[in-house]
């Protein structure tokens, strides 16, 4: 049974800096395709970035480019969710998906229903 559970989420004010991490357990596959998602308040879940083959492909939301940086450690079989420079708009509940590798491609990685597998949500709240 695959589970993905992040944590890491918190209140910050703009401007500042908060790490999402995501541990993962019981698929089958050794080299996912990772993401996480962002569900803003009354809006659509929208991917913010994925990763595949320990950092040899990322993709990332234009909204979030140059701010926000994914990472991997197979090793722990965990993904990170590094983001600075935060905004009140990146107020929302953040999702860590995986899925297979073949998702990891520029016109398929921010498609949620690629992925089958998802985390339970991590909260993240900037004030302005």
């Amino acid at each position: 049974q695959v589970q993905l559970v992040e944590s890491g989420g918190g209140s910050v004010q703009a401007g500042g800096s908060l790490r999402l991490s995501c541990t993962a357990s019981g698929y089958s596959y050794s080299s996912p395709c990772m993401a996480w998602f962002r569900q803003g308040p009354g809006g659509e879940r929208e991917g913010v970035a994925a990763i595949y083959g320990d950092g040899m492909s990322t993709f990332y939301a234009d909204s979030v480019k140059g701010r926000f940086t994914i990472s991997q450690d197979n090793a722990k079989n965990a993904v990170y969710l590094h983001m600075s420079s935060l905004k009140p708009e990146d107020t929302a509940i953040y999702y860590c998906a995986a899925d297979r590798s073949d998702n990891c491609v520029e016109w398929l990685w921010f498609l949620r229903h690629r992925y089958n597998y998802w985390g339970q949500g991590t909260q993240v709240t900037v004030s302005s």
